[in-house]
């Protein structure tokens, strides 16, 4: 699979994190059947926290929601939201590296993984699955979603075999907000 090398700018995880945003995604109600009171929830790419902070409140003051991002700036953003919202002690923000996700310290204690629209950014799929299958318990669930404007059928189909090779199993389910979706499960 080819290098990739394009990373959301900024300015864009403004609009990501409006609130009208929530008229075509209610982070809540997609993200209920996957998420229960003191789990850890690991969320590659969160932006400024749109599915990061409505994560926090689901899991509560028990769990965490380790939220990892390659921009220093969208973590910050998205550490000034939390505490606005009241979920700073409820999240943990990881820094990560152009060749890593920083998270060998998660190895068997992620509950649940979000990979919302950012795989198609990341330039080796194989270490992103790799050091997410790491962190995941067995039988772990990952929420995958990737915009069909930017992710054509042969990338997504790239993106699920890597999946597979790293210890994931796929299963098809209903997709979200006309995305490519599919729920992952660690082996």
């Amino acid at each position: 699979m080819e290098t990739k090398t394009h990373v959301c700018p900024v300015w864009v995880g403004y609009f990501l994190a409006n609130p009208l945003r929530k008229l075509l995604e209610n982070p809540t109600k997609m993200l209920s059947s996957y998420v229960q009171p003191e789990m850890k929830i690991l969320e590659i790419g969160p932006g400024m926290g749109f599915f990061s902070i409505p994560l926090a409140k689901m899991t509560g003051k028990s769990g965490k929601v380790y939220c990892v991002d390659i921009q220093k700036k969208m973590l910050t953003k998205l550490n000034k939201r939390a505490k606005k919202k009241g979920v700073e002690d409820e999240i943990e923000l990881c820094l990560a590296a152009n060749n890593s996700q920083n998270i060998a310290f998660l190895k068997g204690q992620i509950d649940f993984c979000l990979l919302a629209y950012v795989v198609h950014e990341v330039p080796d799929q194989t270490i992103l699955f790799s050091e997410i299958s790491t962190a995941m318990k067995k039988g772990a669930k990952v929420l995958l979603l990737e915009p069909k404007g930017h992710v054509d059928e042969q990338a997504w189909q790239e993106s699920l075999e890597i999946a597979g090779e790293c210890g994931f199993s796929s299963h098809k389910i209903n997709s979200i907000n006309r995305s490519r979706t599919i729920e992952l499960i660690k082996k």
